[in-house]
């Protein structure tokens, strides 16, 4: 599926208020990194006219390129391939791991070969522009700012980013979901968990152990912030002077409704997204161990049975179902997945629990063995003889 957006880290909220900064040098990166991203948008567009070209299966291949700090990536020159080891240039190594940490965990936590499932190459371009406030997954490969220096350091940094941005490519050939309004704040809130699973899984958390934030590398230490958005408690991530507030809401009571314009986030999508992002949070914590596992693949499963127009109330009730043909009727992870919607305001269907009862994975009894279901039928068995000797005793 052909994706026409433009997937960036940074929402244009963020910069729009920096535009209001009194730093002149903050000003001018986020005005360069604003106009910049508008013209990159619309070249995706021409570009996606013709289709998705994602080349020939490659085994996830990866190769890092070095813009210079130009902004045409057709000049950027070969930094590093799989054939070359560590560079002096820090960008370039960690744009390089997190290319490979991303497609191994696609690979061996989801058997997904690579981006496309058919083995597309990894191609990411760093260093690219100057003081460039964003990174961003353009359809075909990853390009990487190094920041202003000011409230922004170098977007390599972060794992979790780069999990981030090559997830929005496998939503494009899973589900093509609609970058506005509550599908693109699906889309985003996919991004964000499996850049979060991706960055707790490299790292060996479990999901009580995981910080749960997005980006938490990419502030520098005067921003009064710790990431760009907090899965946990969405809404909290930072409160500085010059970024504002963290407005992501929690649970829909506080769904922010805007219009489906560039100013208006395309409806919200990195805003209103915190509240499926907490619902997963919620699943995981729920579920407890690593969050990888039963929760991520109920998540995974449910993308994938999702289509481009996809809303919170379809995706809440799909994990629901999904959990139960994973894990059966009455099992923790369905009871975590109900509460876990529950709490951010959003009710699985009567009609999708009603439907689940009986849709449980083949030779799954709900967790009760053969021996407890005859003890059971034993039982009742005893109770209905007792029954009846009583009911023949009263008789005249």
């Amino acid at each position: 599926m052909a994706c026409r957006c433009l997937n960036c880290i940074v929402p244009p909220h963020m910069l729009r208020r920096l535009l209001d900064c009194r730093e002149e040098s903050v000003r001018q990166a986020a005005l360069a990194t604003l106009l910049a991203t508008e013209r990159l948008r619309g070249a995706r567009m021409v570009r996606a006219l013709g289709g998705a070209t994602p080349g020939a299966p490659a085994g996830g291949r990866r190769t890092v390129y070095d813009c210079r700090n130009a902004t045409d990536l057709s000049l950027a020159v070969i930094a590093r391939t799989e054939e070359q080891p560590d560079t002096t240039d820090t960008a370039v190594n960690h744009a390089f791991d997190g290319l490979g940490a991303t497609r191994d965990f696609y690979a061996t936590v989801l058997s997904r070969d690579s981006i496309d499932d058919k083995g597309m190459r990894l191609d990411g371009y760093v260093h690219r522009g100057t003081k460039y406030n964003n990174a961003f997954w353009d359809g075909q490969e990853m390009v990487f700012g190094d920041g202003d220096g000011v409230i922004f350091t170098n977007f390599t940094g972060s794992l979790d980013v780069i999990g981030h941005e090559l997830t929005h490519g496998v939503t494009q050939f899973v589900a093509g979901l609609e970058y506005h309004d509550q599908p693109g704040a699906l889309n985003e809130s996919i991004s964000d968990v499996f850049g979060s699973l991706v960055k707790q899984w490299k790292n060996g958390q479990a999901a009580d152990q995981a910080d749960w934030l997005i980006g938490p590398d990419i502030f520098t230490p005067d921003v009064a912030g710790d990431a760009l958005r907090s899965m946990k408690a969405p809404g909290t991530a930072y409160d500085d002077p010059r970024l504002g507030k963290d407005p992501q809401p929690a649970d829909m009571a506080h769904y922010v409704k805007l219009p489906n314009t560039d100013e208006g986030d395309n409806g919200g999508v990195h805003i209103n997204s915190g509240i499926p992002n907490r619902a997963f949070y919620l699943t995981a914590t729920g579920i407890g161990g690593n969050a990888w596992e039963a929760p991520g693949h109920i998540w995974y499963e449910a993308l994938a049975a999702s289509n481009p127009k996809t809303e919170f109330q379809d995706f809440a009730d799909t994990t629901y179902t999904k959990a139960t043909q994973l894990h059966g009727t009455g099992s923790p992870a369905q009871q975590a997945v109900l509460d876990a919607w529950a709490q951010v305001g959003i009710r699985i269907s009567s009609a999708v629990i009603a439907g689940s009862d009986g849709d449980r994975p083949p030779g799954d009894d709900g967790g009760r063995s053969f021996a407890e279901l005859s003890r059971q039928i034993a039982g009742l068995s005893e109770a209905v003889g007792a029954l009846a000797g009583a009911v023949a005793k009263i008789r005249p």
